[in-house]
C-alpha cells in the first residue's frame, strides 16, 4: 500500500489514532498533511514536525495537491467534501485501521484489544517495554514519551486494536491482548454475537501468544481455534498469570504476581482500581517473557500515572478534579468504584453521555452504573457524528435514575465547583466528548482564584 506513495493526507488528523500514524509516517520521510474541524494541542505538535494541518474540511484542502494516499477515520462521512473529491478523482483511499495494520504487520506487533481498558493497557505496556525501544501508537497521551506515538528502533510495535468498526481484523499480530468482550458499537455490529465473532477472528489470527482476561473473556464462551492462549486473572489462581494479596494503602495498590508457578514478587500501582491491577498483568507477562529488567519494570509501573483522560487528576487544592474517558457503563461503574476506594469526601460525577445510539442501547446499564455516585450531574448527550433518531436524552436518564440527579449547563457546573472549592470533595468528569474541555477550563479558572 505504501509503495510508490509520497504524499499522504489524513482527514481527521487530530484524532489520537490518526495523529500517531501521521507522526510516524512524517518521521519516516513521507510528506504528510491533513485536516480537522478544530485546533487541539496535538495540532501544534504535528506542525512542529512539518505536517501541514488545515482547520476546516473543504475540497480546496485536497484539490490538485498531488495526494497519493488519503487516510480517513470512521468519523468522516461520504458527504465530507474532502472525501467526495478523493472518490470522484479515483485517488487511493484507506481507513486508519487498515493503514495501522499495513505498518504494524511488518513488525512483531503487540495488539491490545477489548471493549475497554485498551488505552491504559497499551500505554502501560509501552512504558514497561521502553528498554526494548518499541514503535508505539496508542489512543492517549503518555507523559513518559510526551506523545501518543513513538518511532521505535526494534522489531516490536505496540498499538491499540479498534473493534468499533472491525478495523482490528486487518491486523495479523504476533502477540495480542484482549481485556474484555462486551456489547458496544451496536450501531455498527448489530448484535453481541457479531462482536464475539469478530473477537474470535482477531484472537485466532494471533501468530504467537494471545493473552486473555479469564475474569471477563472466558465468560462469553468464545469459540477459538488458537492453541497459544494465555489466561490472566485477579480472581482465579488457575490462570497462567494471576495477582493475589491485592491491597490499597495511601493511594498505592500493591499485589503479588504469579506466572506459571513462579512468584515474580510484589508490584505497586499508583493508578486506582482493581481493573488496573488486571490491566497490568498482560504487561507484566510480556515484560517477563521478553526478558526485560523486572526491577526497572516494577519502577516504571509504579511511576505510571495513566494515559491522559484515564483517571487523570487535573486539579488538587481543596477539591480534586478528575478527568476520565469512561463512556461505557462498565467503565463508568469501575471508575466510580475506584474513586470511592481512593478518594476522600464525596464522589460527585459529571457525566456527558456519548452518542445517542450508545445511550439508547445501554440506557438501563447507564442508570445502574451511575447510581453509585454520591451525587450526579448530567450534561446533554454528545452527538459525535450522529443524529438523534433514537428518541433519547439526558433528561430521560436523570428521570429514570431519580433522586437529586439533574441536567445542568456548563456555567451551572462551573459555579457549583467554585462555590464548593474548599469542600474536600472529588469531582469526576466522565465522557468521550466535550466534557474533558470543560473540566480543564474549570481547573484553570480555579487556579486563578
Amino acid at each position: 500500500m505504501l509503495t510508490k506513495v509520497n504524499n499522504i493526507y489524513f482527514s481527521g488528523i487530530n484524532g489520537v489514532g490518526m495523529s500517531g500514524l501521521a507522526r510516524i509516517l512524517a518521521a519516516d520521510g513521507f510528506n504528510v498533511a491533513g485536516s480537522d474541524l478544530v485546533r487541539k494541542p496535538v495540532t501544534k505538535d504535528m506542525e512542529d514536525l512539518g505536517i501541514k494541518v488545515y482547520i476546516g474540511q473543504v475540497e480546496e484542502n485536497v484539490k490538485d495537491k498531488g495526494i497519493d494516499l488519503f487516510v480517513y477515520s470512521t468519523a468522516i462521512r461520504e458527504t465530507n467534501p474532502e472525501y467526495k473529491y478523493i472518490v470522484e478523482n479515483n485517488i487511493k483511499k484507506i481507513k486508519r485501521g487498515e493503514l495501522l495494520a499495513e505498518i504494524m504487520n511488518r513488525f512483531d506487533g503487540i495488539a491490545v484489544a477489548g471493549t475497554h481498558g485498551k488505552t491504559t493497557t497499551s500505554s502501560m505496556l509501552s512504558v514497561a517495554l521502553l528498554e526494548k525501544e518499541p514503535f508505539i501508537v496508542v489512543g492517549g497521551f503518555i507523559p513518559e514519551i510526551q506523545s501518543n506515538s513513538k518511532i521505535g528502533n526494534s522489531e516490536y510495535f505496540i498499538a491499540e486494536a479498534d473493534e468499533s468498526d472491525n478495523s482490528f481484523l486487518y491486523i495479523k499480530p504476533k502477540y495480542s491482548v484482549v481485556t474484555n468482550v462486551e456489547p458496544d458499537h451496536l450501531d455498527h455490529h448489530g448484535t453481541f454475537e457479531n462482536i464475539k465473532k469478530s473477537f474470535e477472528k482477531f484472537i485466532d489470527s494471533t501468530e504467537r501468544i494471545a493473552i486473555l482476561c479469564k475474569d471477563t473473556v472466558e465468560k462469553v464462551n468464545l469459540k477459538l481455534t488458537n492453541k497459544n492462549i494465555v489466561w490472566y486473572s485477579i480472581k482465579d489462581e488457575t490462570a497462567d498469570i494471576y495477582a493475589k494479596n491485592i491491597r490499597v494503602e495511601d493511594g498505592i495498590t500493591s499485589f503479588e504476581v504469579v506466572k506459571k508457578g513462579e512468584n515474580l514478587g510484589t508490584f505497586n500501582l499508583s493508578i486506582p482500581g482493581e481493573h488496573n491491577v488486571s490491566n497490568s498483568l498482560p504487561v507484566i507477562y510480556f515484560a517477563h517473557e521478553f526478558g526485560c529488567n523486572m526491577k526497572k519494570v516494577k519502577e516504571r509501573i509504579l511511576k505510571f500515572k495513566g494515559a491522559n483522560r484515564r483517571y487523570q487528576v487535573i486539579y488538587d487544592n481543596g477539591i480534586r478534579i478528575i478527568d476520565d474517558y469512561a463512556h461505557h457503563p462498565t467503565e463508568v461503574r469501575v471508575t466510580i468504584k475506584a474513586a470511592h476506594k481512593t478518594e476522600k469526601g464525596k464522589v460527585i460525577v459529571i457525566f456527558e453521555p456519548h452518542r445517542y445510539s450508545r445511550t439508547k442501547f445501554f440506557f438501563d446499564d447507564f442508570v445502574e452504573a451511575l447510581k453509585h455516585a454520591d451525587d450526579l450531574i448530567l450534561l446533554p448527550i454528545y452527538a459525535a457524528s450522529e443524529d438523534n433518531v433514537y428518541g433519547v436524552s439526558s433528561e430521560m436518564l436523570a428521570e429514570k435514575i431519580g433522586g437529586n440527579v439533574r441536567v445542568q449547563t456548563k456555567e451551572e457546573i462551573e459555579n457549583l465547583l467554585k462555590s464548593g472549592k474548599d469542600s474536600g470533595n472529588t469531582y469526576v468528569f466522565m465522557g468521550a466528548g466535550s466534557v474533558s474541555k470543560l473540566a480543564h477550563e474549570i481547573a484553570q479558572d480555579l487556579e486563578k482564584l
